[in-house]
């Protein structure tokens, strides 16, 4: 049954709409000032809001402004006596969902509520569609120690925001997965989220990855090429292992986030970009900085947020957990009913130096899946778990 919460000064109005709502079989809360609106948007969950704009004290263009800046995202239907285009406008820039002039048309008022039920359905079902994807594909940040509900809260926190973001972390230990989380949790989640691999990529040929180039800028440049920031305009460049990226391209790099202008290679035209740059590295940047092999100034403009990764040796309390979850998605992959872990086989997992982290474990759950029978036992994780060792 469909929660509604209708927010009027008016008390013949609040009245009139609950006793319609209530028949029509709506359960309804009301509140007699933006105030006591809000407080009541905190505190609980609806999927509706009908609420007036002339108010006393906080009006209905507040209230929509604070609830957004609060993260309440259901939808609202403005109401008022007082309406015309530029106040409907204004409104729905607000993020109200749809707005109607009073004396109050009933079929007009019953459909619009349906409508904005309907959405407030579809975006729950999409925001619990996408955390189930993001189960499978494995971009969830699984486990429950101190270390990653710090990393859960920071990204709550700094994901709305344009901050850059650094993260530094030991290979396989999951600095992906909290760019991808940065980027799924940000206003830029439906833009596109590019990753580049500084490492993988020849220094030769870091600069056209990056920036593009333009047809006849080297001996291959057969045609023109967009490079990772055009691509990620308006959305999320993750740059992974930034501690490898060479000199040039550094202060190409560097140019771009003081300007968001970049230049291809071999051209002269300027391309502005709207990016959120998010770095991560295995490495000592303090230290690569004071050997002469990173810029210091890139380094203070990456860094505006920075995320420590701990390697899995420093939350081994999180290896059963990772290890059902490994479980659970290679089975699902491979078509095949999920094995029981025995206790003994945890103590034995938690037992083993994780030099290659999570990315380690991923690959020892699947081998234990593929050679081992329905229980996976402790005898067979200190026989199957490192076996060249």
């Amino acid at each position: 049954m469909a929660h509604i919460l209708i927010v009027d000064d008016e008390r013949s109005i609040r009245n009139s709409l609950k006793e319609i709502l209530e028949f029509e079989k709506f359960t309804v809360d009301l509140a007699e000032d933006g105030p006591s609106g809000l407080k009541k948007l905190s505190e609980n969950k609806y999927d509706v809001v009908l609420c007036d704009i002339k108010m006393p004290e906080m009006d209905g263009m507040e209230l929509l402004q604070k609830a957004g800046e609060n993260g309440i995202d259901t939808p609202v239907v403005m109401i008022s006596g007082h309406g015309n285009i530029e106040t409907a406008v204004e409104a729905i820039k607000l993020g109200a969902y749809d707005f109607i002039e009073k004396p109050l048309d009933l079929n007009r008022t019953l459909v619009t509520l349906r409508n904005a039920l309907d959405r407030s359905h579809l975006a729950a079902e999409t925001k619990t569609l996408k955390k189930k994807i993001n189960r499978i594909k494995g971009f969830e940040i699984i486990g429950e120690s101190k270390g990653v509900q710090a990393i859960k809260e920071m990204i709550d926190k700094v994901a709305p925001s344009d901050a850059r973001v650094l993260i530094t972390g030991p290979n396989g230990s999951g600095k992906e997965l909290v760019a991808r989380q940065l980027h799924e949790k940000s206003g830029r989640a439906k833009a596109p989220f590019i990753e580049v691999n500084c490492a993988a990529i020849p220094s030769e040929l870091i600069e056209s990855e990056l920036f593009g180039h333009e047809k006849g800028a080297f001996t291959s440049a057969v045609k023109q090429r967009r490079g990772k920031f055009e691509q990620a305009d308006g959305g999320t460049l993750f740059l992974d292992e930034i501690g490898d990226m060479s000199a040039s391209a550094q202060a190409k790099v560097l140019r771009a986030l003081q300007e968001n202008k970049i230049s291809r290679v071999g051209g002269d035209k300027e391309i502005k970009v709207n990016v959120r740059i998010i770095a991560a590295t295995n490495k000592n940047l303090r230290k690569e900085i004071a050997e002469g092999n990173f810029r210091e100034d890139l380094y203070h403009r990456l860094s505006v947020i920075l995320i420590s990764v701990p390697p899995l040796n420093d939350r081994p309390d999180d290896i059963p957990v990772l290890a059902d979850h490994f479980m659970d998605v290679i089975c699902r992959e491979q078509g095949i009913s999920p094995k029981k872990i025995a206790k003994d086989a945890y103590a034995a997992l938690k037992a083993i130096d994780w030099t290659g982290n999570i990315r380690e474990l991923r690959n020892v759950i699947e081998r234990l899946i593929i050679l081992c029978g329905k229980e996976i036992t402790g005898n067979d994780v200190e026989r199957y778990a490192n076996p060249g060792k």
